[in-house]
């Protein structure tokens, strides 16, 4: 990822580093040796503020994926293995600094200190309304598309706000790391992640209604899917 501080550190190294075509791409490497201690510490922040956060996040996903109703209904192979795939590639385009595709890394606005705070309080905030929505949501929660036994159907908390919160707040995650990464790159991840979001709660959609009639219908009439008044 191409970094704040990289951006503005490495505007004054361009010499140094001996690459006067990189802009603030100018490899970390050599400006670590260049850079002072502070420096240092504030790029290697920049370096792994997303990274840091999503692992947390996925840690805190595994750990509560162990205590969940049993499954009554399971959506098909097929389906749970697209999404892992289509996740795979979306997390290699955010990861990967050299795909040879030069027109994934054009910069859709400059770098700086304002995207990627911005960014990151996106997706902090989307990653925190998410982990709300599975804490709210409880035993019922699965990964895959599913209909438990003793399922319930939750409308209180954030499922007050949306009806898919868990998939909002990851979206904004996404999201926010397009803002942070500026890249053409960024914004293609976060579509890949909702065109799969997309399918999936259409799915869920289907089988909510058929498990709970009319009431999820009139769930489904007074709140938003994704974005309150949006979608």
């Amino acid at each position: 990822m191409n970094t704040p501080a990289q951006a503005e550190l490495g505007r004054g190294t361009l010499e140094v580093c001996g690459d006067a075509q990189a802009g603030p791409r100018a490899h970390p490497s050599r400006l670590h040796s260049i850079l002072s201690a502070p420096e240092v510490g504030m790029l290697w922040f920049y370096e792994s503020f997303f990274p840091v956060v999503w692992i947390v996040f996925v840690l805190y996903w595994q750990i509560k994926a162990a205590d969940t109703k049993a499954t009554q209904r399971l959506e098909p192979a097929a389906s749970r293995i697209l999404r892992v795939l289509i996740f795979l590639i979306a997390i290699a385009l955010l990861s990967i600094p050299r795909i040879p595709l030069h027109w994934l890394y054009v910069q859709l606005w400059p770098t700086g200190y304002w995207p990627f705070w911005l960014g990151a309080a996106l997706t902090v905030a989307g990653l925190l309304f998410a982990v709300w929505a599975r804490e709210h949501l409880g035993r019922n929660w699965s990964r895959s598309v599913t209909i438990k036994q003793g399922h319930e159907l939750i409308t209180t908390g954030p499922y007050a706000v949306v009806r898919h919160p868990i998939y909002t707040g990851i979206l904004a995650g996404f999201l926010g790391m397009a803002i942070a990464i500026s890249q053409v790159r960024g914004f293609i991840a976060f579509v890949l992640i909702f065109l799969v979001f997309w399918v999936k709660f259409r799915m869920e959609e289907e089988w909510m209604r058929s498990q709970f009639g009319e009431t999820y219908a009139t769930y489904a009439q007074q709140t938003a899917a994704l974005v309150p008044y949006l979608l």
